[in-house]
């Protein structure tokens, strides 16, 4: 299925904030970058998870923009003990353990784009933070990255790990977002739901 033909859109993608919450193999980081990749002409990608070079790759083949749109901070690379040079579309941190380092890098590439209202932003993923962190601390750093996304009109799509934490962590994390998207897994494959504050969840549909 296309980026185009994404279910429950444009309810999903007129969204502030999203945040995608599942078990692990139900399509939430395909679906972050389809989300992205309609709701917006580029995008910035905070990794806490891939490489910048696999995201790259990873964003132009499920969006089919330009690989060169989708600007990234790496977190993966400096951790597993490789070289790596900041450039304009790339900024490395030294770990997912270090939230300064990776909101004063996500800063240096949205100065870049400051100018670009059709922006986007993704977060892979805040379960791989909250490894180092605890769920207070990582609603701070979620709240303040939303403050400045929403500064700029960009809409924000965060991913979570919904099997690896308990309830409260998980309300803690899903709260400052707009909409939440439930993830799964079926025999059919994979499917997706919408809910927020204001009304009950939507149907399942496939993804």
């Amino acid at each position: 299925m296309s980026v185009e033909e994404l279910p429950l859109a444009p309810t999903l993608t007129d969204a502030e904030s999203v945040v995608i919450a599942g078990p692990p193999m139900s399509g939430k980081y395909e679906l972050m970058h389809r989300i992205l990749g309609k709701a917006g002409k580029r995008a910035i990608v905070l990794s806490t998870g891939h490489d910048a070079e696999r995201v790259r790759e990873d964003y132009a083949e499920t969006t089919g923009h330009d690989p060169d749109t989708c600007a990234i901070v790496d977190c993966v690379t400096r951790e597993q003990g490789a070289e790596a040079e900041d450039t304009d579309r790339t900024k490395y941190a030294s770990s997912p353990k270090n939230l300064t380092e990776l909101g004063v890098k996500f800063t240096e590439l949205a100065e870049n784009w400051e100018d670009h209202p059709e922006t986007t932003v993704g977060v892979h993923s805040l379960s791989q933070l909250l490894m180092y962190w605890d769920a207070d601390r990582i609603y701070q750093f979620v709240r303040v990255l939303l403050g400045r996304t929403r500064n700029q009109e960009w809409m924000t799509v965060a991913v979570i790990n919904s099997t690896m934490h308990d309830e409260r962590t998980l309300h803690t994390l899903l709260d400052p977002f707009d909409t939440v998207v439930d993830t799964r897994t079926t025999d059919e494959g994979w499917e997706m739901r919408l809910r927020d504050r204001s009304s009950s969840p939507t149907a399942w549909q496939e993804f």
